[in-house]
């Protein structure tokens, strides 16, 4: 049911890694800049200007520079965009307690606890929150305001950068009316195609359908499909209840990837800009979990444990491959990964008879830590963060 006031926003960080170069540079601000990887790597972020000039993610490396010659192509910074991240939502839990981490770069927040009692207050809150991103961390984010999850999250990517979109409540079906089918969750590229083909271009051409037709083009999940275009959504902003006891992180991919050797380097950076968190909270991690998602939102998920809880990178990078084989069960590219850490203990390491090398990698990955939060530029980079391929681009 709609709240007279809008408490969803939906927070989506603009050209993210790009963004957080920029902060770090400000001579980059203004220019065609991408973050990726060169020797048949491709491209994960591209500035505004980028994007002008026909730069897409994820465009391969080699096509970016044939479009776009002046292109400023910048490594992937390890770490560094998790730390941004993490300060990024610790601004939005200044506002609201209930936020909602729904990858590195955007997520959910609820207003309710904060007691607005117009919409005027809360676009106020809202807006100084998007203020103080902008002068604690030189990044912009877009925000959607809305009386649910699904219409903030729509709302929030109409007007990048810097767009601020609000929908009043009981106006959340003439919103989506006019805009394209695509921009419903769950319609990808080859089925929105297929629904043009059908007649179906704009969120109001399906709801001219008769519950049959939409049947027969959605099976069984028409009525979702059917209350999403008239933007009806009850799932609640979730917070992370686990926080204490796991450490994750997502990455949605703007188009699907098929590619197994890109999505095994994504999982290694993903564990690269978790890790260093867990050692800064004096933590250690036993159990890492991969999820994988469909372009249909279907979740397939796989887990493997050490023997003994650890803090460092290096023992978790042979799991990847088997977790993402066993998870990894379709012939589909995928849409999103995620990993988790589990099992956290604290306190020291167990003492071991030979453990002297691990010792000497923990303090080396503790003056790395150091180095990669206080330098813009990348310190060390892995082998692992370098493309093997270049990945397979396939439609939804």
């Amino acid at each position: 049911m709609s709240s007279p006031v809008p408490t969803i926003a939906h927070l989506d960080a603009d050209a993210f890694f790009v963004s957080v170069e920029q902060s770090l540079d400000p001579s980059l601000r203004g220019k065609k800049v991408a973050v990726g990887g060169e020797r048949r790597g491709i491209i994960s972020s591209a500035s505004y200007e980028a994007r002008a000039c026909g730069v897409y993610t994820p465009m391969p490396t080699v096509t970016a520079r044939r479009v776009c010659p002046d292109l400023i192509v910048l490594s992937h910074t390890a770490g560094r965009y998790g730390e941004f991240s993490r300060r990024l939502f610790d601004l939005c839990e200044g506002l609201t307690p209930l936020v909602e981490r729904r990858s590195i770069d955007e997520g959910f927040m609820d207003l309710g606890p904060c007691g607005f009692r117009t919409q005027a207050a809360v676009e106020a809150a809202v807006r100084g929150l998007q203020e103080r991103i902008w002068q604690k961390l030189g990044i912009t984010v877009s925000f959607g305001i809305a009386a649910n999850k699904l219409v903030a999250g729509i709302a929030s990517k109409l007007r990048k950068p810097r767009g601020f979109v609000v929908v009043e409540p009981g106006a959340e079906a003439a919103f989506l009316a006019p805009l394209e089918i695509g921009r419903l969750p769950g319609i990808g590229v080859k089925t929105e195609a297929a629904l043009k083909a059908a007649g179906i271009a704009k969120v109001c051409d399906l709801l001219a359908r008769s519950e049959d037709e939409l049947h027969a083009l959605f099976g069984d999940g028409w009525r979702e499909i059917a209350a999403h275009a008239r933007g009806i959504d009850d799932s609640p902003v979730a917070t992370d209840d686990e926080d204490a006891k796991s450490y994750s992180q997502q990455e949605t991919f703007p188009a699907d990837i098929g590619d197994s050797a890109e999505i095994e380097r994504i999982v290694k950076r993903m564990i690269d800009e978790l890790l260093p968190k867990i050692r800064a909270d004096g933590k250690r991690v036993r159990t890492l979990t991969v999820k994988v998602r469909y372009p249909g939102m279907e979740n397939e998920t796989a887990g493997l444990s050490l023997e003994s809880a650890t803090d460092l990178e290096a023992p978790f990078y042979p799991l990847v491959g088997p977790l993402l084989r066993k998870a990894w069960t379709r012939q589909r590219p995928l849409r999103l990964v995620s990993v988790r850490f589990s099992g956290v203990e604290g306190g020291p390491p167990q003492l071991e008879l030979f453990g002297e090398a691990d010792e000497k990698r923990r303090r080396l990955a503790g003056v790395l830590d150091k180095l990669n939060r206080s330098r813009p530029e990348a310190v060390v980079q892995r082998g692992h963060q370098l493309p093997a391929s270049e990945p397979r681009q396939q439609p939804d």
